[in-house]
């Protein structure tokens, strides 16, 4: 795939993400967004790590900016693609869009001990449940197991009607 398309593909898929905004599960400090989960694991699979990962700080920015989003679609959603990415990359097989939850945790953790301290933020405590990474990993997979899932689900689809080409992550 060349440069400009992959290029057209990334602005439409943040645009996407961008306007499906309203669509997000109040989570404490946070908002997740399980459409963000779908478009890091199309995003990963189509155009590769690098790439998708910049549709989602494009997404988190534009969504920052609107008013709609909050400091945590970034360390929410850039692992999450950046996981699936590379796990394209190495398996080379749909599947790997299911591993966003994966990156999605690890961006849990961090927002648990960088970002949610840093501004003052912090999870309820849920069911006795107090330590902050563990909550915000098991809220977080509520949005993100669903939406790696519609993902995986968009991509077969797209790639049954030709529309998405197997090797658009290889170049």
């Amino acid at each position: 795939m060349s440069y400009t398309r992959k290029l057209a593909f990334s602005v439409m898929m943040s645009a996407i993400g961008v306007v499906l905004s309203p669509m997000y599960i109040p989570m404490g400090p946070t908002k997740a967004y399980p459409f963000q989960h779908m478009i890091n694991a199309i995003t990963g699979v189509a155009l590769g790590p690098w790439w998708a990962a910049l549709v989602a700080t494009l997404t988190g920015v534009i969504r920052n900016l609107l008013g709609v989003g909050t400091i945590f679609a970034f360390p929410g959603g850039i692992p999450g693609a950046l996981v699936v990415g590379f796990t394209y990359k190495l398996i080379k097989r749909d599947v790997a869009a299911l591993s966003e939850p994966l990156g999605t945790s690890l961006g849990a953790v961090i927002s648990a001990t960088i970002v949610a301290p840093a501004y003052g933020k912090a999870m309820p405590s849920v069911l006795g449940i107090t330590n902050q990474a563990l909550l915000f990993i098991l809220f977080w997979l509520v949005s993100c197991v669903p939406g790696s899932l519609i993902g995986y689900i968009v991509i077969k689809l797209l790639k049954a009607r030709g529309i998405l080409k197997p090797e658009l992550a290889e170049a």
